[in-house]
């Protein structure tokens, strides 16, 4: 108990401490290339990401980077639990945005961020505005942004992976990047296991090889989803 409180002060912290840096880059992004915000809005999530890892007492091994691509992709990751976005964040070493739930929008401080990060906010309940969400996002990927995607649709709290669900996969359909498969493992030791109380864990990050349009062309959207999926799940 006393390392969760721990954690969580240390965590809101960090969060507070990015409001002069906030304010910065509100009023340079209009000024910059996509490139060059990217680049600089990207550093804030990337401590904050290890930041966060830190205060848990985890430690993270990453196998793969070479895999990552110098362009847009679309990240495909399972979803074990709420430290899987800071693993990200601060342990892909790229700039990344998320296809995030529409509730994220209420947090103040990290929904600007999010937003700096070229984000797509979604709400699942609501069909047409879900719909233009992914339109968004593929829009953010042919202007060369990189966004994540949990395509189980929920956290599965454990090793175990849910069904991956295809709609998600037109981002990249319809945007002609590659999909990058990754795999996280063991962040859920770190809380949901705990319940809900943060302890240190090992955690696995695992990056595959792209998998390129001229590989999927030919595949449906469900066909897609579960090759992705074969490829993620390998790795646990």
């Amino acid at each position: 108990m006393v390392r969760t409180v721990f954690a969580v002060i240390y965590i809101v912290l960090l969060v507070l401490g990015t409001l002069p840096r906030l304010s910065r880059m509100k009023k340079l992004a209009p000024t910059l290339s996509p490139e060059e915000k990217d680049r600089l809005v990207h550093k804030t999530p990337d401590s904050f990401g290890k930041g966060m890892i830190k205060a848990s007492g985890s430690t993270v091994e990453v196998k793969g980077l070479e895999h990552v691509p110098d362009r847009a992709v679309l990240v495909v990751c399972n979803h074990q639990s709420n430290f899987d976005i800071p693993v990200l964040m601060g342990y892909l070493n790229k700039p990344i945005g998320f296809i995030s739930k529409v509730e994220i929008k209420k947090l103040p401080i990290v929904s600007t961020w999010m937003e700096l990060m070229n984000s797509v906010f979604m709400d699942r309940s609501d069909r047409r505005q879900s719909l233009q969400a992914i339109k968004d996002g593929i829009e953010l990927l042919k202007n060369g942004h990189s966004l994540v995607i949990f395509p189980e649709g929920t956290r599965s709290k454990g090793k175990e992976m849910g069904e991956f669900k295809t709609g998600s996969f037109h981002l990249a359909v319809k945007s002609g990047v590659p999909i990058l498969p990754v795999t996280v493992n063991g962040t859920y030791n770190i809380l949901e296991a705990n319940h809900n109380k943060i302890k240190p864990a090992h955690v696995t990050l695992t990056i595959s090889e792209p998998i390129y349009e001229e590989q999927y062309k030919d595949m449906d959207l469900k066909e897609l989803a579960a090759y992705t999926q074969h490829v993620i799940a390998s790795k646990l």
